[in-house]
């Protein structure tokens, strides 16, 4: 008999974004250049859904150069102006600028504290586990998302609210959000 998996409410039918719950979302994550791109594609959900980012991912990728922060902070007008008219991503000015900013300031941080996924665990320490019913419980920013959204624009980045920041830390399994009826809540990492 063939059991149907239960997924979080919030999960619709597209394959990619099956595959996005299931294998990612919720998962820790502390390679810091994938840490690095999930930001900048979370600022880049401001206002969207996150499976229009999604489906563009790969071309973000390839658009900045697999989110490399050394190359995307020496990005100049002329790059601005390629990314602007690369139909492949969502052609916003103030969010291409951020991602170039956003890169200067990761790499500071790297800096100053050897890495990225220290600066950014050290939010939480580990991975907090909520137990959630249904997916109206869970919160769109939380105390810690607040903190965390404060020292990142204090370092100097932009898209980095709290309600982005706590979506960042869903998504890269510094909390864990599966509700409780979800097969991924109790998954290894």
């Amino acid at each position: 008999m063939n059991k149907i998996k239960k997924r979080c409410a919030w999960v619709n039918a597209d394959p990619l974004y099956i595959a996005y719950h299931d294998n990612e979302w919720g998962v820790p994550l502390y390679d810091e250049q994938k840490l690095f791109e999930l930001l900048i594609l979370e600022g880049v959900q401001a206002g969207l859904s996150w499976i229009t980012v999604l489906k563009r991912r790969e071309n973000y990728r390839l658009a900045f150069d697999q989110f490399n922060a050394n190359k995307i902070a020496r990005y100049d007008d002329t790059k601005v102006a390629e990314l602007l008219n690369n139909s492949g991503i969502i052609r916003n000015r103030l969010k291409v600028q951020a991602a170039i900013k956003n890169a200067r300031s990761y790499l500071q941080i790297k800096q100053e504290f050897n890495s990225f996924s220290d600066y950014i665990w050290q939010f939480v320490g580990s991975p907090i586990q909520n137990n959630w019913r249904e997916g109206r419980e869970v919160p769109s920013q939380t105390d810690i998302s607040d903190r965390m959204s404060k020292d990142l624009k204090q370092r100097g980045f932009t898209f980095v609210g709290s309600t982005i920041c706590y979506a960042f830390m869903q998504a890269s399994g510094m909390v864990n959000d599966h509700t409780l009826d979800c097969f991924c809540r109790d998954r290894e990492a």
